[in-house]
């Protein structure tokens, strides 16, 4: 039987395929992308791919769905069940499988899902997504095969791998987890049963429905159950994860959100010492103050383009050890693997946390002071953002301003710096700026604000703005 398809124009990304069930991403889809697939590895001689799903209520079909399809490539399918996103990435790497796939809806509304891959142990992204949907649209797919499948659960093995790198000292502490009824539950609650300490395990029920709260650590109202555990509890830290738990959100003893650069600080700090002027990396969002501590730990700082498969590319080519981004992925390739997982990130945390006398409220503290704005998005046509960001582009190099343009501008002046980027994953423009003062940090939102009038857009709405941070 001759096989077409075609993917809903909107579904397939730079990162990953996604969509909203029913309405632009179905079960035929999850066929397709395994015949596809399966058939990008049988035609680099391969036939092992991993698969694993989170706790949407449309995952278990998608899963069965894609499985079909890699089978009928011939593809030999080892099904891993329901479980976090990194966990799916360690059972890809430590069986060496040909590739991976994560059926997934991550952090977005609960009628969403999505497939992330790897290939060969690498991100699969950007073009290779895109060819995807050309090969189904041509039908350009290996005769249909008998494939074959077989169940794996690796629960128990990931969560002794995780606890292996366990380095905390004699210090107790008290800790509040938030798993937002996300795929990392089961995981979770074996994962502290083995880790020293108190552990209060929150929403830890695997719901497709996140009935506590939605699942995405990078929202503060979403914090705000952990937030409040924490300080009856009198804990020394909270800890939570988005839907499939490759992201992580911090809270420290004083209930305050740690973002993801601030965490990076105290984790480089640590990375640092025992490998000093390793390279570490961070996305153009997060705050200088990231890359001063970072270089004054004796550490080489790059600040490289958003996107987790961008990061990871990065590493590898750097030697990095340790990377991360505003929005909770930290990645780590010291005594790990490279790719981005907030369980392991939690567990290296806490072991910072253990070894210290200080609480992370003092390291938070004793960080400089900084006032910076939310990150702002702001609707831009898909084929008119980039237009927009070449435009400002050329008018600040003709000023002779001092800008990065790794991804997108971000501009540095003596009040501070502001960003303006164009998402790769949506019609959106992304902008940000921090300063030491608010009257500095007011210049340079007037700055930006000047740049998008002169490219005919409106300003975008600051309220919102923090300090601290």
């Amino acid at each position: 039987m001759t096989f077409t398809h075609t993917f809903h124009p909107t579904s397939l990304r730079e990162y990953d395929i996604r969509g909203v069930v029913g309405r632009t991403l179905f079960e035929a889809d999850a066929v397709a992308i395994g015949r596809c697939l399966g058939t990008i590895v049988a035609r680099a001689n391969g036939h092992s791919v991993v698969v694993g799903y989170d706790g949407r209520l449309s995952s278990p079909g998608m899963e069965e769905a894609l499985t079909r399809g890699l089978m009928a490539s011939g593809m030999d399918v080892t099904r891993i069940g329901c479980g976090p996103t990194p966990m799916l990435y360690y059972a890809g790497v430590t069986a060496k499988a040909d590739a991976a796939v994560m059926v997934t809806g991550s952090h977005n509304p609960p009628d969403y899902n999505g497939f992330k891959m790897m290939l060969a142990g690498k991100p699969f992204y950007g073009t290779q997504i895109r060819d995807i949907g050309t090969m189904a649209a041509a039908g350009d797919v290996v005769p249909e095969a008998g494939g074959s499948e077989q169940q794996r659960d690796i629960r128990s093995d990931y969560v002794s791998r995780l606890l292996a790198d366990w380095d905390g000292g004699d210090r107790m502490l008290k800790v509040v987890w938030d798993n937002g009824n996300g795929s990392a539950g089961d995981v979770l609650t074996r994962l502290v049963a083995g880790l020293p300490g108190e552990h209060v395990v929150l929403n830890a029920t695997i719901d497709g429905n996140f009935p506590a709260h939605h699942p995405d650590p990078t929202v503060p109202q979403n914090l705000e159950q952990l937030i409040s555990e924490v300080a009856e509890r009198r804990a020394d830290i909270g800890i939570a994860f988005d839907g499939d738990a490759d992201r992580i959100g911090l809270v420290d003893d004083k209930g305050r959100i740690l973002f993801g650069d601030q965490l990076l600080v105290v984790l480089a700090r640590d990375v640092l010492r025992e490998r000093p002027g390793a390279t570490i990396i961070a996305d153009v969002k997060a705050s200088q103050v990231l890359f001063d501590e970072i270089g004054r730990a004796g550490g080489n700082p790059l600040m490289w383009r958003t996107g987790h498969s961008l990061i990871k590319v990065k590493m590898a080519e750097t030697a990095s050890p340790l990377a991360g981004e505003m929005s909770g992925h930290i990645f780590f390739a010291d005594r790990w693997y490279g790719f981005d997982d907030a369980l392991y990130a939690a567990v290296r945390t806490l072991g910072v946390l253990a070894r210290l006398d200080r609480r992370l409220s003092d390291i938070r503290d004793a960080l400089p002071q900084v006032i910076n704005t939310p990150e702002l998005r702001f609707d831009c046509d898909d084929t008119r953002k980039f237009t927009v960001i070449e435009e400002v582009a050329v008018r600040l190099r003709t000023a002779g301003a001092k800008v990065s343009e790794i991804d997108g501008v971000r501009v540095l002046t003596e009040d501070g710096w502001w960003l303006l980027r164009a998402s790769n994953t949506q019609a959106v423009l992304v902008a940000r700026a921090e300063a030491s003062t608010e009257a500095g940090l007011e210049r340079l939102k007037q700055a930006l604000v000047q740049q998008l009038e002169l490219a005919g857009l409106p300003p975008p709405d600051f309220s919102g703005s923090y300090a601290g941070h």
